[in-house]
């Protein structure tokens, strides 16, 4: 049976390393600062157990969504911010490899990284173009993915460079792996799912496949609401897909054919999500809602119920804020649920997506989640298939 091979598996030294990472961090307004840089922070053990044995790294990532080369989208200031976190390296970042002297590579100094510049500045690195993926291949010997975040796309550094090269999963990649394996496929019980957000539509194959696997299933945030409008319950002005509405009637028809509970809000916070002083009104699901008026959080008879599912929890996996938690009026939901993971230290611990991290980067006891996951649709992908494209490269 085809596996991967992780880089502790094995003796990788004295090598020309191609380092594939995802450092696609959060930026200001202005993209002249980083403004959260966990990304780069979780890939160093992968650098440091590579560079402990004599390799020579050059770091290949994307940042944002570039259309063409645009300054904005350059990985400066992550060059810069990685030569921070390593010392005694300095790390330099090269502005096109493609017309880059031979020698910069041949001459790479012991103590010296190279990054090449966005990959996504390149047409063939998103058209997963194979002549792209060979000159990438050239200037290394060894290909090592340690970006799970992104394993779900099938781009050039991630499905056909590791065709080209002897090829390995970091470190990163291997904690990813397991956790969330061990999560979905051989879970303590009861294993209980939140899932949260704005859209049902992106996240309908996670939910089947959850009610497949998990014994309470809670839904909250605005892809609840298709759920509320499949009971004929008002929702007033809330955000709803609702032509998911006839699909979220089927997945209650599915779990109930499956044992498994769909736990829904009992009760809300209504009000305005512009308005970011005056708090919500508490209505029950069910009852007359303003018509003007939107559902952006939970309320307490809800807490009351999603505390005691999560209090005798096992494994509990969460993908998706529960209110508006943007606006202070109504992160209150999101705030309760990631307390109540953290209380709860006889289960283990999932939590992923972009949104989710950002509701929880400033939290204390982020020890106590069992494991914090770097993507958001790689993650989801990874629990619906249980493998990814970037995955499947890798295994010989």
């Amino acid at each position: 049976m085809k596996k991967i091979t992780y880089i502790d598996d094995v003796k990788i030294s004295n090598k020309r390393i191609l380092l594939r990472v995802d450092y696609n961090v959060a930026l200001s307004e202005d993209s002249k600062a980083i403004t959260e840089d966990e990304r780069i922070t979780q890939t160093l053990p992968t650098l440091k157990f590579l560079l402990k044995e004599k390799n020579k790294l050059i770091v290949i990532s994307h940042l944002g969504r570039p259309k063409g080369r645009e300054p904005h989208l350059s990985l400066k200031l992550v060059a810069e911010r990685l030569q921070e976190m390593l010392t005694g390296y300095s790390v330099k970042l090269i502005d096109d490899f493609l017309t880059e002297p031979k020698e910069t590579f041949e001459n790479q100094k012991d103590n010296e990284i190279l990054m090449l510049e966005n990959l996504r500045f390149y047409e063939g690195e998103k058209t997963n173009d194979r002549k792209f993926s060979q000159t990438l291949a050239d200037l290394g010997d060894v290909y090592v993915n340690d970006a799970f975040a992104v394993s779900h796309r099938a781009e050039a550094s991630l499905v056909a460079l590791p065709a080209l090269l002897p090829c390995y999963g970091g470190l990163l990649m291997k904690k990813e792996v397991i956790a969330i394996d061990q999560a979905v496929k051989n879970p303590k019980r009861p294993l209980v799912a939140i899932i949260g957000g704005a859209k049902i539509s992106t996240k309908i194959t996670l939910i089947s496949t959850l009610i497949e696997k998990a014994d309470y299933v809670i839904l909250g945030g605005g892809l609840a609401n298709p759920f509320f409008r499949a009971q004929r319950f008002s929702i007033g002005k809330s955000i709803c897909e609702y032509e998911m509405v006839s699909k979220a009637r089927q997945l209650l028809f599915l779990a109930a054919q499956k044992n498994t509970s769909i736990i829904l809000p009992v009760d809300a916070f209504i009000g305005d999500p512009t308005n970011k002083t005056t708090p919500g009104k508490l209505y029950m699901i069910g009852s007359k809602i303003p018509a003007d008026a939107a559902i952006l959080d939970i309320g307490p008879e809800t807490k009351k119920k999603f505390g005691e599912i999560l209090k005798n929890a096992r494994t509990i996996i969460w993908n998706g804020p529960i209110g508006l938690f943007e606006n202070p009026m109504y992160k209150e939901g999101t705030d309760f649920i990631y307390e109540e993971m953290v209380k709860n230290s006889k289960a283990t611990s999932v939590v992923g997506g972009g949104d989710t991290l950002a509701a929880i980067s400033n939290k204390r006891n982020l020890d106590k989640i069992t494991h914090i996951s770097t993507g958001g649709g790689a993650m989801l992908e990874f629990i619906e298939q249980g493998t990814l494209p970037g995955i499947e490269a890798l295994k010989r």
